[in-house]
């Protein structure tokens, strides 16, 4: 299965937007149980993920969910609910502590994101990349960091951004995901922010809104002619290994060694498995 490109953020105590979600092109769905939730209706956010997750198409997007921080009780609720509810991951919010991120995975046994929106996580990016064997991921979560950080624009966090790529790639996990793009009705910003996302390290993009779909699709799917040259270097490195070589010029004079190869296959890798034609839609 390749990388999802696109993480769609649905508030759990809408079961409504739940179901549109679900039926969307996005690749993965996150029910989100903590920011969008208002304070009064947590629970029922849980119950209503809790509900969706025993619906859900087998062929539809993964979908994951955001609990609570498991630093408290409502958050330890959410883990201990989402168990064995059939959720394909977990992202932890302001995540700081290695031994907070051990015990969720111990109980769950999933696959855990983890979101830091704190100096202080930030600062332990790599402690906390390597807490357990279940997590898969880091990312920022920009709007909490840089009100923790007191920066004052975007660009202020770029070098966040460098150092969360640098953690996960040293930690031999997969490309960050991008940050969620707010100004919904800004689709050119979006994609300008999501290129620029792409050629610094990261994969993929969480979104608040179907709209945004199509432009996070377009910028993380390999173009053709992206996906032929990569199967172009990779037969010409079978071919160069099987006469004992490990480096060799292609027929453009290119020169191919174990980085370009290894290039190579991630580009093939990052072809979805199947791609729609319509990939829009709205709440």
């Amino acid at each position: 299965m390749s990388a999802p490109r696109s993480w769609l953020y649905v508030p759990g105590h809408r079961p409504d937007r739940i179901a549109k979600a679900l039926a969307s092109v996005a690749d993965a769905v996150v029910i989100d149980l903590e920011d969008a939730v208002p304070a009064g209706r947590k629970h029922e956010a849980r119950d209503h993920a809790l509900s969706a997750l025993t619906r859900r198409d087998p062929a539809g997007p993964q979908v994951w969910v955001r609990v609570n921080p498991p630093v408290d009780t409502l958050g330890r609720t959410d883990v201990e609910a989402m168990a064995h509810s059939g959720v394909d991951g977990l992202r932890l919010p302001r995540s700081e502590e290695a031994a907070v991120v051990r015990w969720v995975a111990q109980t769950t046994d999933l696959p855990l994101q983890l979101l830091l929106e704190t100096a202080l996580g930030l600062s332990r990016a790599a402690e906390l990349a390597a807490a357990h064997e279940r997590v898969v991921g880091l990312g920022l979560g920009e709007a909490d960091l840089a009100a923790d950080l007191l920066v004052g624009s975007p660009s202020g966090l770029d070098w966040a951004r460098g150092a969360v790529v640098v953690a996960s790639r040293a930690a031999g996990l997969t490309s960050p995901v991008q940050s969620v793009w707010t100004d919904v009705a800004d689709l050119e910003g979006l994609r300008a922010s999501s290129q620029a996302g792409l050629a610094s390290g990261f994969f993929g993009r969480s979104v608040v809104h179907p709209a945004q779909l199509r432009v996070v699709h377009e910028v993380y799917t390999p173009s053709p002619d992206a996906v032929s040259a990569a199967r172009a270097i990779v037969a010409t490195a079978a071919r160069a290994e099987a006469d004992g070589e490990v480096a060799v010029l292609d027929a453009g004079g290119r020169f191919i060694d174990g980085a370009v190869v290894a290039r190579a296959r991630v580009v093939l890798d990052r072809v979805p498995t199947h791609v729609t034609t319509t990939e829009s839609g709205g709440h």
